[in-house]
């Protein structure tokens, strides 16, 4: 692993007894000490604390700011209200998914973007692109970025100095000079992300794993807790082979920026939905304990491929194997039963509804 980079902190992961392998280029930490259902079932009951530095943030900055995101993503920029953040995209030219991102508006003219790991650099230099039309600056911040999930993660975060009580679900704030927070996360459950300098994240995290009721999360847990959430991985779930209508994933686009068009893949998209949606995005479960993974083939009862698995693993807070994929249209009603090849043999698996786990997001 010599050629991965490693995170800020990986001093404190290798003294937390962190289990490292590769993830997008980077030296990540798989779990700990704990192991992954213990740490899985943690973060569902108390507060988990996750090394998320291998995530970009971008600060968009300028008059066009606005204009710019917009035309970036099916986004409506100029109606965010700041403070307030935005699940959103990059689209390519046929609509296929480049990242999918968080957008926050910090000011009138100033914007921050979280963008996945793996993405980041073909984020920027798309950006890039597209910014020579606007009068804009576009900055990496060079920051760690660590996420507190969990029911208590708010009362963890007050215990460690920092009050963010104020927040709800997707809003966020800049408590401290170069510090920018947000109520957010990717596990489906209640907590925070937090972006600020190196040279104040050890004390920060070292205030948090004094309460008993944190304790650090590896990038397994984090997969199987977003998995039981129904949120999708980049890279598995959608890529630039997907769009958003067959990812479900619509509803982060507002009706009128579908209707009026205006940004990077608008007309694509226009163009799938008038022609109907060949295939979904759903949520399955298997027959028994085995779980079914990424890249297992679905067929229905007539021995037809009829979709793939994109995500699976097991559920540990539901007690059984999880999986998502899409399906052809006509497969895709919730109780459709169908069958997964794995590894030459066939495990019978039911169209299940999203998410495996209900979201407890602290709404306003």
């Amino acid at each position: 692993m010599s050629d991965l980079r490693n995170l800020p902190l990986a001093a404190m992961h290798e003294e937390a007894g962190a289990r490292f392998g590769a993830f997008a280029g980077w030296r990540m930490p798989l779990s700990y000490r704990a192991g992954v259902m213990k740490e899985h079932l943690h973060t569902r009951e108390k507060a988990g604390l996750f090394d998320i530095s291998h995530m970009r943030l971008f600060e968009v900055r300028g008059p066009d700011a606005a204009a710019f995101l917009s035309c970036a993503c099916p986004l409506d920029a100029a109606a965010l209200g700041e403070g307030r953040s935005k699940y959103t995209m990059l689209l390519n030219d046929e609509a296929g998914i480049i990242d999918d991102l968080i957008v926050t508006r910090a000011g009138a003219e100033r914007f921050i973007v979280v963008a996945n790991a793996g993405n980041a650099e073909k984020d920027r230099n798309h950006l890039n692109e597209l910014a020579r039309d606007f009068n804009v600056d576009l900055e990496v911040l060079d920051r760690v970025l660590l996420a507190l999930q969990g029911p208590e993660a708010e009362s963890v975060l007050l215990g460690a100095g920092l009050d963010l009580s104020g927040l709800t679900f997707m809003t966020a704030a800049e408590p401290r000079e170069k510090w920018f927070t947000t109520r957010s996360g990717y596990t489906g459950e209640d907590g925070f992300e937090i972006a600020l300098p190196l040279t104040e994240a050890e004390g920060l995290v070292r205030a948090i794993l004094t309460d008993e009721r944190a304790m650090w999360i590896g990038l397994a847990a984090r997969d199987s807790l977003r998995l039981e959430a129904g949120l999708c991985l980049h890279g598995q779930d959608i890529d630039e082979a997907t769009n958003p209508a067959g990812a479900g994933l619509l509803w982060a686009i507002p009706k009128k920026r579908r209707e009026d068009g205006g940004f990077v893949g608008a007309e694509a998209l226009k163009r799938i939905m008038q022609d109907g949606i060949k295939e979904v995005r759903v949520g399955l479960k298997p027959d028994g304990r085995q779980p079914v993974r990424a890249g297992a083939l679905l067929m229905n009862d007539a021995g037809e491929a009829v979709g793939r698995v994109t995500s699976g693993g097991f559920g540990p807070s539901v007690g059984y194997p999880v999986a998502m994929g899409y399906v052809a249209t006509n497969a895709s009603e919730t109780g459709t039963r169908l069958v997964a090849e794995v590894r030459g043999s066939h495990v019978p698996i039911s169209v299940h509804p999203l998410p495996f786990t209900p979201h407890r997001y602290r709404k306003g």
